[in-house]
């Protein structure tokens, strides 16, 4: 899966996409916006890799940071959601995650990544646990983000 794929599949089926990123720090919207002729369907790409720019840009709630972490479920979910909301895209996804080398602990190692994609008011996340130096931590998400937009326009 690779991002002329994605742009691909969203021209033939007319969706647009914003993207939320905090451990890919801007991968995937680098990547789609390689491909010529993105801009018909992506506009939004949201790089938020402190927690405050979670808060204030996506809406992430305060609550949802303390309770669970950054690196969630649940805060993977409201980056999705809050991107969605505010480009008024048809599928948003979210990255959050510990690409590492340090910033591991035994609850969340390095590796620990969550996405989550967002379209027609629904909201699915993924649990990754990527093996790798943090390049190649932040190119298989990108990879997985890829296929999870794929398979969600082909079925839309």
């Amino acid at each position: 899966m690779n991002a002329q794929s994605v742009v691909d599949i969203l021209k033939e089926k007319n969706l647009t996409l914003s993207t939320a990123e905090s451990c890919t720090g801007g991968m995937i919207g680098e990547l789609i916006t390689s491909v010529s002729g993105a801009s018909e369907v992506y506009g939004f790409g949201f790089i938020t890799y402190a927690n405050e720019a979670k808060e204030q840009i996506l809406g992430v709630k305060h609550e949802t940071l303390e309770r669970f972490g950054a690196v969630s479920e649940e805060t993977a979910r409201e980056m999705a959601l809050g991107a969605k909301r505010v480009s008024g895209s048809d599928i948003s996804v979210s990255v959050t995650g510990i690409a590492g080398p340090g910033g591991g602990t035994k609850e969340k190692p390095v590796g620990l990544v969550y996405t989550a994609i967002c379209f027609n008011e629904k909201v699915e996340t993924f649990k990754l646990l990527l093996k790798g130096d943090r390049e190649s931590v932040r190119k298989q998400t990108c990879e997985k983000v890829f296929e999870n937009i794929i398979n969600c326009a082909q079925n839309l």
